[in-house]
C-alpha cells in the first residue's frame, strides 16, 4: 500500500506535462497526416508522396533500429557531431513542414501579398516561404547555441509530426505486426541487453549527450561569447521535462534530472491513430454521401462524426500513464511500447 502512494507523483507538474504533451502530439500528428494525405491527393503531387509500409518494410524497422542502436552505443562519441548536423537539418525541414499550413491559412485569411522571389528545385519560392525558412533555421540555431529543453521539445515534436505524415500504415494487419515486433524490440533492449553488452543499451543511448559542433567551431576560432554556447546537446529524439518543473520534486531524484519519452513512443502509436483517423474520415464521408449531404472542401480537420480515434487516443493515454506508473513503482526504466502495445492490441481486438 505504501508503494501505491508513490503514484501521487504522477500529479507532479513534470509527469502531467509529459503525458499531456504526448497525447497532444499524437492527436496533432494524426490530423496532420490526414490533411497532408488529402493535399497530396488533391494536388496529385507524387514527388512528395508518403511512404506506405508493406510487410517486409515493417519487419525491417526493428532490425534497422537495432543496428542503429548498437552503432550509437559503440560509436556515439565519434559520430555525435555529424549526427547533430543531420538532426539540425532534418529538424529545420520538419519545423517548416509543420508551420507552413498555418502560415498559408493566415495568408489566405488576410489576403496577404506573397510575390515570388525565385525558383528552387523547379518550384516557385515566395517571400513568405523565405521568411518562414529563416524562422525555422533561426530556431535550430537557437537550439544549437542554448541547448534549451523547450527548443529540444519543439524540434522533436516537429520531427514526430513530419515522420507520421510521410510514413503510413496501409492496414490493421501491418500495424499489428509492427507493434508486435517493436514490443519484442523494446523488451530486449531495455531488459536484456545488459546481459549481452554489459550495459543497458537503450538507456545508455537515450541519456547520452552529443557534442555541439557550434561550440567546437567557436572554440577553434576563439570567437567571443564562447561561454554562452553549450558544449553538449540533447538531440531532439525525445521530449524531456525537468523533474523540478514549476518546483515539483520527486524524492530520490536530483533536481536537474529530466523525465523523458522517446519519439518512437509517440510516433508509432501516432501511425495507428492516423490509420484510425483515416478510417473515421472515410466512414464519415461515405455516410454523408449516402445522405446527399454536401461535403465541405477543406474541412477535414474537424473531429465531428469521428468515433474510433477517441477510443484509440484513450487507449494510448491509459498505456502512457501505466508506463510512467510502472517506472515510478519499480524505480527502473520502462519501455513505453510494452504498455502502449497492450492497449493498442485491446483496441484492435475491439475493432
Amino acid at each position: 500500500m505504501e508503494s501505491l502512494w508513490k503514484l501521487v507523483y504522477l500529479l507532479e507538474p513534470a509527469p502531467v506535462a509529459l503525458i499531456l504533451t504526448a497525447i497532444a502530439v499524437s492527436y496533432a500528428s494524426a490530423f496532420r497526416a490526414l490533411n497532408y494525405g488529402k493535399e497530396m491527393e488533391r494536388n496529385r503531387d507524387w514527388s512528395e508522396a508518403s511512404i506506405t509500409l508493406d510487410r517486409s518494410q515493417a519487419l525491417m524497422i526493428p532490425i534497422v533500429s537495432s543496428c542503429s542502436l548498437l552503432m550509437m552505443f559503440y560509436l556515439f562519441s565519434s559520430v555525435s557531431q555529424l549526427l547533430t548536423v543531420f538532426t539540425a537539418i532534418a529538424s529545420a525541414s520538419s519545423l517548416y513542414f509543420c508551420l507552413f499550413p498555418y502560415i498559408a491559412q493566415i495568408k489566405s485569411q488576410f489576403g496577404l501579398a506573397d510575390p515570388f522571389v525565385s525558383r528552387c528545385c523547379s518550384k516557385p519560392f515566395t517571400r513568405i516561404q523565405g521568411l518562414l525558412t529563416l524562422l525555422c533555421i533561426g530556431t535550430v540555431i537557437a537550439w544549437l547555441v542554448s541547448g534549451h529543453w523547450i527548443l529540444n521539445n519543439l524540434l522533436g515534436i516537429s520531427l514526430c509530426i513530419a515522420f507520421v505524415s510521410h510514413v503510413r500504415l496501409p492496414n490493421i494487419k501491418i500495424c499489428a505486426m509492427l507493434l508486435v515486433c517493436l514490443f519484442v524490440y523494446d523488451i530486449f533492449w531495455v531488459f536484456y541487453s545488459e546481459r549481452f553488452f554489459g550495459a543497458n543499451v537503450m538507456v545508455s543511448v537515450a541519456t547520452q549527450q552529443a557534442s555541439n559542433p557550434v561550440h567546437t567551431v567557436a572554440n577553434s576560432l576563439s570567437l567571443p561569447g564562447l561561454q554562452l554556447i553549450t558544449k553538449k546537446l540533447e538531440l531532439p529524439v525525445k521530449i524531456v521535462f525537468p523533474r523540478n518543473l514549476l518546483g515539483g520534486v520527486v524524492p530520490g531524484y536530483a533536481a536537474i534530472d529530466f523525465m523523458m519519452l522517446g519519439l518512437g513512443d509517440m510516433a508509432i502509436p501516432s501511425m495507428l491513430l492516423a490509420l484510425v483517423l483515416c478510417f473515421d474520415h472515410r466512414k464519415s464521408r461515405d455516410s454523408e454521401n449516402i445522405l446527399d449531404i454536401p461535403l465541405p472542401k477543406e474541412d477535414i480537420s474537424s473531429p465531428k462524426g469521428f468515433k474510433y480515434i477517441w477510443y484509440a487516443l484513450a487507449g494510448y493515454s491509459l498505456g502512457l500513464v501505466t508506463a510512467l506508473a510502472a517506472g515510478i513503482l519499480t524505480h527502473s526504466p520502462q519501455p513505453a511500447l510494452l504498455y502502449l502495445r497492450h492497449k493498442g492490441a485491446q483496441f484492435l481486438d475491439m475493432k
